[in-house]
């Protein structure tokens, strides 16, 4: 009878170092052990030990450092998205995220949208609100649903810092992979630009996307609703 085998040993390094980024054991922008030490940890060679670490180069995980060694990426920088840390000048100040409406059952939404699996469909929806604020001026409004077959629901209190990302990672080891996106200008409807503290048709951008994930089944739906007035929107993703 043939022995059964496990994952190759490069696997087990490579879930090892993307656990420890997502856990923030190895912050960005740090170093990663040295191959000698990975080599030493691992009992393993330096060809092993260099394949795992092309596979998390190939997925920005890392960057090579000349004559340092592998550094720590934030990895969602690379995804180039349209969504609101990218808001021009917001690391100068005061950036806050509100959820506005607590995670719960509701339906899937309807209307024009990115198409959901059989699989989804029969899932209980789960659905919750953000605000974001940069110096308590209200910036996006922003959907957010999922399948609950693929993730229980999650609660106000576990969120990190108001992100549903941050939170996907540190809390489930789970990443966001990706993303298909559709963009337009609309009027605001009464309800937001009451959320928005705008006036009732002034143009907003509206972004409705779709992340795949490193959960096989999971996918994450988001509708977004932007004031781009005094805070351009970047090609960058918020985390």
């Amino acid at each position: 009878m043939a022995k059964a085998t496990g994952p190759p040993k490069y696997a087990h390094i490579v879930d090892y170092i993307k656990k420890g980024i997502q856990t923030g054991t190895f912050p960005v922008d740090s170093l990663l052990p040295s191959e000698h030490e990975l080599c030493h940890k691992f009992n393993t060679t330096r060809t092993t030990v260099r394949r795992a670490l092309e596979e998390l180069l190939k997925e920005g995980f890392i960057q090579k450092e000349q004559g340092r060694g592998s550094k720590v990426l934030d990895r969602s920088k690379s995804l180039g998205l349209l969504t609101v840390r990218g808001f021009s000048g917001a690391i100068d100040h005061d950036v806050k995220t509100i959820i506005s409406v607590a995670p719960g059952l509701a339906p899937w939404p309807q209307g024009p949208f990115f198409a959901r699996t059989e699989e989804e469909e029969r899932s209980p929806c789960v659905y919750f609100q953000r605000i974001r604020k940069i110096n308590d001026l209200p910036i996006v409004v922003e959907n957010n649903w999922y399948a609950e077959d693929q993730l229980e629901m999650i609660q106000v209190s576990d969120f990190v810092e108001g992100s549903f990302f941050k939170t996907l990672r540190q809390k489930y080891l789970i990443e966001v992979m990706g993303a298909e996106q559709e963009l337009r200008s609309i009027a605001a409807t009464p309800e937001m630009a009451q959320k928005l503290a705008i006036e009732v048709g002034a143009p907003i951008l509206h972004i409705k996307v779709r992340f795949r994930t490193s959960r096989e089944g999971l996918r994450l739906y988001g509708d977004l609703f932007c004031t781009t007035q005094d805070y351009p929107i970047r090609n960058s993703f918020f985390t």
